[in-house]
């Protein structure tokens, strides 16, 4: 297929398959981010971090972890571009290596949290009653306490480690997507192509999966910029590094 062919079948007025009108939707969304100016710059922030972080061995001198007390608390230099912490770790390669914890943990965690909150979301929303009544005293639970302080909570019962840290932050922060979800949710199930739907004898279940959960999928991830900025303090507080035989190990940071 040439260029112009693509061209066109991702114009055409009446898509005449699920593809090419899911392609055609794609590309519609595509070009409304572009022409989002400060969305294109935080593409192009983020796009940095992840490269940044994928050539960190060749652009660090060190794995960040190696001791050298002798140039401990050196300032900035040619040498050490942010200067040494008071082991003699190079802050530099640290912060480039950490870039790599703190991407791993907020995919992971985002990969999990927004099917949880739109699964208790939409469901709360679109069934109501007493199903909407104990999904959302559950959420407002966790809703409650501080989620920097219940993850950390967490943390200490499940042990140290990447996993647990990532369980931890996952069970704690699904709360809000929740409420997003089932606000959304409440505003769409009495529109009238899910009465249609309802009409044509889908199940609930479709209904959910096709017609609710996308449409609530927008809100929910509007508010996972947000919440992003809650997860990256945890990696602060020990540094989960790997060994030269590959092992996972945790390295405390002075002062905690």
């Amino acid at each position: 297929m040439t260029g112009a062919t693509l061209r066109g079948w991702l114009q055409a007025e009446i898509p005449k398959s699920m593809l090419q009108a899911r392609c055609q939707r794609l590309l519609i969304g595509w070009l409304d981010f572009k022409r989002n100016p400060i969305a294109m710059i935080g593409l192009l922030i983020v796009a940095g971090l992840v490269v940044i972080a994928a050539l960190a061995p060749w652009i660090t001198s060190s794995n960040g972890l190696e001791l050298d007390l002798a140039n401990r608390l050196q300032p900035p230099g040619r040498e050490h571009w942010f200067g040494t912490d008071e082991l003699g770790r190079d802050i530099f390669d640290r912060i480039i290596w950490g870039s790599r914890i703190t991407l791993y943990i907020v995919a992971l965690v985002s990969i999990i949290v927004v099917p949880i909150g739109l699964l208790v979301g939409t469901v709360a929303g679109y069934m109501g009653g007493w199903v909407d009544s104990v999904l959302m005293r559950l959420t407002d639970i966790f809703l409650a306490f501080p989620r920097l302080i219940l993850a950390m909570a967490l943390v200490a019962v499940l042990g140290r480690g990447l996993e647990n840290a990532v369980l931890a932050i996952a069970l704690t922060t699904w709360s809000p997507f929740a409420r997003i979800a089932r606000a959304e949710a409440l505003t769409i199930r009495n529109s009238e192509f899910i009465l249609a739907a309802q009409m044509q004898g889908i199940s609930t279940v479709g209904i959910l999966a096709r017609h609710v959960t996308p449409l609530c999928m927008s809100a929910a991830d509007a508010g996972m910029g947000r919440d992003d900025l809650s997860r990256s303090p945890i990696p602060d507080r020990s540094m989960v590094g790997a060994d030269d035989s590959g092992r996972r190990h945790t390295h405390r940071q002075p002062g905690f």
